[in-house]
């Protein structure tokens, strides 16, 4: 049964999957066809959003041509690059899912592992973070050395920050509770590599609880991110983030849990 983004008049989806995507014309296309397949498989109503962040390849065209044949998959575009943080951030705030993933384009964590998250925010998390750090003889990892190296420094110095109970803050496969989303992306800023620890720190000033769950992982080419150039520009985001925050008061937590 194939369950169709609809109208904003139309009951909203159960699920929202938010894909950011730049240049990403050969890659994603493969990934969007393994979403659709598992939600349709599911039989439960779902929207996925790609945000095309500013792509100079054919990106947009390929997410349209699966659009015309999917109905469930909508193409959000950005004018110019801003940032895997502002895709991500657009594209939850679009969303209308009771529970929405962001997932790489990928395809780096298979989309059948949602299961595990979503196992996790049934049991009472807010938010389910994927893990590629956690020890778990259920899953296996497939990373680079230098990919591995750049995580360990990563953690160490989210930490330093004040993110703690998650290791690798990373990977890009969450799950959220719809207005815990709502509430928090509408207080994340950071516009690049480096919002996953600004979005952590938020959601933890603002009392949601947060599970690290272990996840199948495999290192795909043509990564984005260099961990040389990209590396100390996102140091300097996560540092800016919480001197950001730790000028601004703390608010209660916003929106009721489903």
């Amino acid at each position: 049964m194939t369950a169709a983004v609809s109208p904003a008049s139309s009951p909203s989806p159960r699920w929202s999957v938010v894909i950011p995507a730049y240049n990403e014309a050969d890659r994603l296309p493969r990934y969007l066809q393994d979403v659709v397949a598992h939600f349709d498989g599911r039989g439960e109503r779902y929207e996925v959003l790609v945000v095309d962040d500013g792509s100079r390849d054919a990106t947009a065209d390929r997410v349209r041509e699966l659009a015309a044949v999917y109905p469930a998959i909508a193409l959000v575009c950005t004018p110019n690059n801003r940032g895997k943080g502002h895709a991500v951030r657009t594209g939850m705030r679009a969303a209308r899912g009771a529970w929405r993933l962001m997932a790489d384009a990928d395809g780096a964590t298979p989309i059948v592992e949602v299961k595990r998250l979503e196992a996790a925010v049934q049991a009472g998390a807010d938010i389910a973070v994927g893990s590629r750090a956690l020890a778990d003889p259920s899953v296996a990892v497939l990373a680079r050395p230098h990919r591995r190296l750049a995580g360990v420094l990563f953690h160490v110095v989210s930490r330093a920050v004040g993110v703690v109970g998650v290791i690798d803050t990373q990977c890009g496969f969450k799950l959220f509770r719809g207005p815990v989303a709502d509430d928090v992306f509408a207080a994340v800023t950071t516009d690049g590599f480096g919002f996953d620890v600004e979005m952590l720190l938020v959601a933890r000033r603002r009392g949601y609880r947060i599970a690290e769950v272990a996840v199948n992982w495999t290192d795909q080419p043509g990564s984005k991110v260099s961990v040389l150039t990209d590396g100390p520009r996102m140091l300097a985001q996560v540092v800016a983030a919480r001197i950001r925050l730790g000028r601004a008061a703390a608010p209660p937590p916003g929106g009721e849990r489903p």
